[in-house]
C-alpha cells in the first residue's frame, strides 16, 4: 500500500497560501481521478483508490502543519505502511517559485511539517517532492508561506501543481531514483 501526503494547513484562510501546495496537489489529482476526499479519519481527509494494481491513499492532514506527522504516523501504522511506500508533497522556500526536486532522504531543511513527520515516524527516510514557492526575505517567513500567491505567480503554480501531480502518480510504481534522474 502506497501513502501520498500533500503538506498544508486546514481551513479556508490557507486555502490559496503558498503553504497549501501539497494540499493543491492532491486536489488535482482528486480531480484527475475523478475523485474526492470524502472519508475522514485521524484528522486527516483522504480517499483510497487503486492506481496499476497498487491501493493508494491520498492524505490531506487536517492538523496544522507543524502537527502533520501525527496525522501521517496514525494512518502508518493504521494500515502498516512502510515508510518507503510514502511519498509527501511539500512546498520549499529555498528552490525558486515552480522549480521542483525530488528527495529519497535528508534533513527537513527547517520545513515544520516535516520535522514533526520526520519525528514521528522516527526516520528521514522519506521520498518527497519539494516544490519552490521563493522566499521574500523582506516579509516574515510565517507571513510569506501563509500569504496568498500573487496573480503574478498564479500560471507557474498551476503548471507546477499540474506537473507534480502527474510526477506523483508516475511515482506510485515507478523507481523513484529513476523518477530523479528523469526530473531533477
Amino acid at each position: 500500500m502506497k501513502l501520498i501526503v500533500g503538506l498544508g494547513n486546514p481551513g479556508n484562510e490557507y486555502k490559496n497560501t503558498r503553504h497549501n501546495i501539497g494540499f493543491m496537489v492532491l486536489d488535482k489529482i482528486a480531480d484527475m481521478l475523478n475523485e474526492s476526499f470524502n472519508k475522514e479519519k485521524f484528522f486527516g481527509k483522504y480517499f483510497m483508490t487503486v492506481i496499476n494494481s497498487e491501493k493508494t491513499i491520498f492524505l490531506k492532514p487536517q492538523k496544522y502543519m507543524n502537527l502533520s506527522g501525527e496525522v501521517v504516523r496514525d494512518f502508518v501504522s493504521y494500515y502498516k505502511i512502510n515508510p518507503s511506500d510514502i511519498l509527501i508533497i511539500v512546498d520549499d522556500l529555498d528552490l525558486p517559485t515552480g522549480k521542483i526536486r525530488l528527495r529519497t532522504h535528508g534533513s527537513s531543511g527547517g520545513h515544520n511539517g516535516l520535522k514533526n513527520i520526520f519525528s514521528n515516524l522516527g526516520t528521514e527516510n522519506i521520498k518527497r517532492i519539494k516544490i519552490g514557492i521563493s522566499n521574500n526575505k523582506d516579509i516574515d517567513t510565517k507571513d510569506y508561506v501563509l500569504g496568498n500567491i500573487k496573480n503574478e505567480e498564479k500560471k507557474l503554480i498551476d503548471d507546477t501543481v499540474l506537473k507534480v501531480s502527474n510526477i506523483s502518480l508516475e511515482a506510485i510504481t515507478s523507481d523513484f531514483n529513476t523518477l530523479m534522474s528523469k526530473y531533477n
